[in-house]
């Protein structure tokens, strides 16, 4: 397999059944036996037609990885030509040198195309969010699920490793009907699903584009010798949590919000969110009181609105409170900086 994603493994057995069968079904394209391929993964060949069946991401890697060898296949059976064990490093190789991850997406996306014709993968940038998205150009049959899972992976996997950081999906979509093993998409993808999509995507901040890739061509060599894990934990470092804080707590416009309230608006525990602002050398009281200050500035700059509605809008008991605060912040009172602006 291409390549490893994610600072933390988990030892639960999370990737379902249905991925297993997809590695069986490439076998059977190619008119093979998988029985050695499952025994790398320790997979007791009952499970493989088990509704409820899961394994764990060590057990899978090794399945599929001895699969991709054996059938000299990375695709795994999906696409009308085989993808040569190493294309999807050549993939990273030519992404691997861009200057931010919008250029190396761009690229990878371009040079997807080269692969294979029977999938198209682009990038659509908007105002807020980026969005990767699959066309598909020819039927998949019985390889779609893990086909446009695997192809999103791979992308969000290697994106978050070469800008080292976790990119936090706002959603992934796909274009069937949600699966009877659905309870595994929000630890692969994230808490916001939408099946009987019009086509496969993953969507995120934009701001995450701008990141610089880190790695280097050595880096690249050790990663490849890894696999990726399909069932991986979300890479751990997210190096725009600060700014999706700061957007969760500008869109409350005066609304009272808890840590908890901020924590579930960002799919994190309570616990993991201040730990990880602390890493970034801040607080959330801090940010909040930046919240507080800029609201309070616009409103202000605006010129219209009452200062003891201002002292609502940006959370404050009262005006006074409000004044006293406002003028640690910018040495002038509400009133006196509204003047400068008229």
């Amino acid at each position: 397999m291409p390549f490893q994603v994610a600072t933390a493994i988990p030892r639960r057995a999370v990737t379902p059944a249905a991925f297993v069968r997809g590695v069986v079904a490439a076998y059977a394209r190619y008119g093979l036996d998988p029985a050695e391929a499952l025994q790398r993964g320790q997979i007791a060949p009952d499970l493989v037609n088990s509704p409820d069946g899961r394994v764990t991401a060590a057990q899978f890697e090794a399945l599929a990885g001895h699969a991709m060898r054996e059938l000299d296949d990375e695709a795994l059976g999906w696409f009308s030509r085989r993808l040569p064990f190493g294309t999807y490093g050549m993939l990273c190789r030519a992404s691997i040198t861009a200057p931010t991850l919008e250029v190396a997406l761009k690229r990878w996306c371009r040079h997807h195309r080269l692969l294979t014709e029977d999938v198209r993968l682009d990038l659509e940038v908007g105002e807020e969010t980026a969005t990767v998205t699959i066309r598909e150009l020819r039927d998949l049959g019985a390889f779609r699920e893990f086909c446009l899972v695997t192809l999103l992976r791979y992308v969000l996997g290697f994106s978050c490793w070469a800008v080292d950081s976790r990119i936090a999906l706002r959603a992934a979509e796909f274009p069937f009907s949600e699966p009877g093993h659905v309870s595994v998409y929000p630890t692969i993808f994230s808490r916001t699903i939408r099946f009987d999509a019009a086509h496969a995507a993953i969507v995120f901040d934009k701001h995450y584009l701008s990141l610089p890739l880190t790695r280097s061509p050595v880096d690249l060599d050790n990663m490849l010798k890894g696999a990726l894990r399909l069932t991986v934990l979300p890479y751990r470092r997210d190096r725009l949590l600060v700014e999706r804080v700061r957007r969760v707590l500008r869109n409350a416009r005066g609304r009272s919000l808890g840590a908890e309230d901020v924590a579930s608006e960002l799919a994190l525990s309570t616990r993991t969110m201040h730990r990880r602002l602390r890493e970034e050398s801040t607080s959330l009281r801090d940010l909040k009181e930046e919240a507080k200050f800029e609201l309070a500035k616009q409103e202000l700059m605006r010129g219209r609105t009452p200062i003891k509605r201002i002292a609502e809008i940006a959370g404050f008991r009262n005006e006074k409170s409000f004044s006293r605060a406002f003028r640690t912040w910018t040495g002038a009172s509400p009133r006196e900086f509204r003047g400068r602006y008229r």
